[in-house]
Order: structure tokens, then sequence, then C-alpha cells
């Protein structure tokens, strides 16, 4: 993890952000620039891709580049899309998809010195999000050096949050002046990411540990729902300490970027769980991915396959195996399950009698006058007609009536009261049950992780 290095603080945020606040505002997007490429080969070439991972600097430059040709509707929009994903096919997925053409031993175009250029899951995205959108007309363009800062923009290079041009921009061209509160807010936030990774993730990683075959094999079967359990929880806090990091160093320069998580297990239901987990790829996806294959505008088996088939694809995202693939279609089934117990809730639900609103017939234009003769007027007629005897007996019954408020009706919704409360934890378990058990996909490889619910189920 960059985020925990001596480094990371001392030669990269804390001067980048002092002499972001210090310079002119024509040069802060310079300096974001000029930092997010030295953090880029800093750590490249000393934690992952060494001198080949410093060289995909180019990727940058380039896509800086070739961006200043976008337009609305333009060609070359899609070619920018279409090269962002080759980035992200031939770096991350070249052996994986080779590799399901040909056997393992046999594969003739293994590249066997891969290696992932730093954040290329989250810079692609980004590219990806600025071709589209400025194909859609969505989004301005920008000056080179904005859009360079914002690619290289290195709090969020690493894990995220997934930014949007159109939002980020704003913020990069007026960022806050509160150097007090700014620095308070960011450093907090960072110490509590830290904390997050340390005094809890770090520590389960001594129960995760075990999620091993032999390990699995030896194990009584009452333990292993708590390792799996360690592991739903160590990678909550590993991931949202991530993101609270990203966050809180942006803070430092005055700039706030997207929240990521926001208490996911405490939802109800697997849509909630996936609108507070990782939200700035959850929105990524609905925008990017969900929505132009249709999303819900279409027949329900069509809106399931869409479900679907962006869960697929944010399995895919998250790792270059089948176990992966797998833990995206399950998440896809669990959403696609919930729409249709949700429109079969819906269609079961009995028609109200109560008429609406909008529908209801104003008698005459009078009734809209508002002047204070006929104000005046109508509140006189109402006060007599209330007054008659018998529609004040209906009016009391009628409330009464409504909101069961007879000894005999309390009687019978007593024993009921606590129902919804019951129905909230039911719903809520079986979310967090759901979701925790499809983390063995995640962390275990597919035989693994069947060999776990094996031994889970079985003995």
């Amino acid at each position: 993890m960059i985020f925990n290095t001596f480094a990371y603080f001392i030669l990269f945020l804390v001067p980048a952000a002092i002499l972001f606040r210090l310079v002119g505002s024509a040069a802060q997007k310079w300096v974001c620039a000029a930092f997010g490429a030295a953090f880029f080969v800093f750590f490249s070439l000393t934690q992952i891709g060494g001198v080949a991972g410093a060289c995909c600097l180019g990727i940058f430059l380039w896509e800086s580049a070739f961006s200043r040709l976008y337009k609305e509707r333009s060609f070359f929009c899609l070619i920018g899309i279409g090269q962002a994903l080759a980035f992200l096919i031939i770096f991350k997925y070249w052996n994986f998809f080779t590799g399901l053409i040909f056997p393992s031993a046999h594969n003739p175009v293994v590249w066997s010195s891969a290696f992932l250029p730093l954040g290329i899951s989250f810079f692609t995205f980004e590219f990806i999000h600025y071709a589209v959108d400025r194909y859609r007309g969505k989004t301005t363009a920008g000056s080179f050096g904005d859009y360079m800062s914002f690619i290289l923009f290195f709090p969020t290079m690493v894990a995220g949050p997934i930014k949007r041009y159109q939002d980020f921009r704003p913020k990069l061209l007026n960022p806050s002046l509160d150097w007090d509160r700014d620095w308070q807010l960011g450093s907090t936030r960072i110490l509590v990411g830290l904390a997050k990774k340390f005094v809890v993730a770090d520590l389960l990683t001594a129960f995760t540990n075990h999620l091993t075959i032999p390990d699995i094999a030896r194990a009584q079967r009452w333990v292993l729902p708590f390792w799996l359990l360690a592991y739903g929880m160590k990678i909550y806090f590993d991931f949202s300490a991530y993101s609270d990091i990203a966050i809180g160093s942006a803070r430092l320069f005055g700039i706030r970027v997207p929240e990521n998580f926001d208490w996911p297990y405490l939802q109800r239901n697997i849509s909630e769980f996936w609108q507070h987990w990782h939200m700035s790829l959850y929105r990524w996806l609905v925008d990017y991915v969900f929505i132009p294959l249709g999303g819900s505008r279409t027949a329900q088996p069509r809106v399931y396959l869409n479900v679907l088939i962006t869960m697929f694809l944010s399995g895919l995202w998250h790792g270059a195996g089948l176990n992966f693939v797998v833990w995206g279609l399950w998440h896809g089934m669990l959403l696609a399950g919930h729409r249709g117990w949700k429109a079969w809730r819906e269609r079961k639900a009995p028609t109200s009698n109560i008429q609406h609103p909008e529908k209801l017939q104003i008698p005459s234009s009078k009734a809209t006058d508002l002047s204070p003769e006929n104000c005046g007027t109508q509140l006189a007629g109402a006060r007599t007609a209330l007054s008659a005897p018998s529609l004040r007996t209906l009016a009391i019954e009628e409330v009464a009536s409504l909101a069961g408020t007879s000894a005999a009706d309390r009687a019978v919704r007593a024993p009921f009261a606590s129902w919804p409360a019951m129905k909230k934890a039911a719903s809520w378990g079986l979310t967090f049950v759901m979701v925790n058990l499809g983390w063995a996909f995640f962390c275990m490889d597919l035989r693994t992780a069947m060999f776990f619910f094996r031994r889970l189920l079985i003995g």
C-alpha cells in the first residue's frame, strides 16, 4: 500500500499541497500534473512495474494530447474509448484471455513479463468517462493543463475514488481557501484511514490467511463462517481506508473528491448496498454500462440481462480471474432477483381507493379565487357545514377509522406492531449474509471457494 509509506507523505503529499496553496491559480494545475507524474514514476520504479512501468507515463501524455481532438459526436472520441480499453485489456487481461484459449502450460502468446501500470484500472475509467461525455456534449474540453492535472491527480490515482472531469475541474480552478479547516479535516480523514488500515484491517489478516485448502480442510466447520466474515470486514476497512486517505489528501489541496463508502453493511437490500459500496464505481457502471445497454427502459427480461452484464464487467474489473467473474455474476443475480421481487410485490399490492390529488375535480373557478371576500365566504360556509351534528360525527368516525383507534382494532394490531421492525431486520440480515457469502469467490480461486462451501455445508 503506497498510502502508508513515508515517501507518500514526505516526498509528495505535504510538499505538493503546500506548493499548490502558495503558487498562483494559473500554476496550480501544473503543480498537480508535475507531482502526479513524479508520483507515478517514483512508485513505478520502487514498487510496481520497474522501468517499464515508469515508461507508462507516456500513456498519460498521449491521452492528454489526443483528448484535444475530442468534440461532440466526434469519431475521435470513439477512438479514445477504444484505446483506453486496449490499454486495460493488454496490460491487465492479456494472459487471462489468451489463457482461456490456450492451456496455461502451452500458451504460445503468453506475456511472461506482464505487469500492471500503477492505477491502470482507475485511470482508464477516467479516460473513458471523459471521451464518452465529450462525445455526448456533457462536459467542456478545458485546457491541456486542466485535463492533465485531472488524470494525474495523485491522491486518487491508485485506489480512487473515480472522478468526473466536470466535477473536478471547477474545484481545481476554484479550490477552497480555508487553509485551517481544510488541513484540519483532511488530516483527520487521513488519520481515520490509517487507523482503519493498521488497527482493524491488518489485524484481521490473521484470520483471513486461513482461507486456503489445507487450513479449510483441518478447520472445524463452525470456524469457517467467521473466517469469511473476517474477510468481509477486512476488505471493507482496507478499501474504505484507501478512500479515506485519498479524500483527506485531496482536501489538503482544498479540493473535494467524491465519497466512496457510506456504511454499506447497514443497508437493507442489495440495491442499497451497491449505492453505498464503492459508490464512484457504482455510478460509473450505471452511467457508462447499464444505461447504454438500455437500463430499465426495456422489457423486464432485458433489464435483468443488463444487470447481469453490468455486474459481470464489475467482477472482471476487480480482477483477471474466473473467481472475480463469478463474484460479479453472484451480485448480478442478487440485484436481478431484488428487482424481480420488487416488481412482483408492486403487482400484488392492492390498488388504493384514495383519489390522487392531481385527479381531484375543482367544482368551479371560484374555488381558486384567493381574494379576501371569497376566502371569508368559503370559511363561513365550511364552519356552517361542519357544525351540523351528523357531519361532525361522521368526520370523527372517519378519523378514528383511518387511525385505527378503536379498542377492537388496537387489540387486533397489537401482536403485529413489531412486524415492520422485524421485516427490516430480516431484510438487513439476508443482505449481510448474501454479500459476505459472495466474498468467498472474491478472496479465493474457484477451486478453493467450492471446497470452502462443500466443507461449510456438507462437512
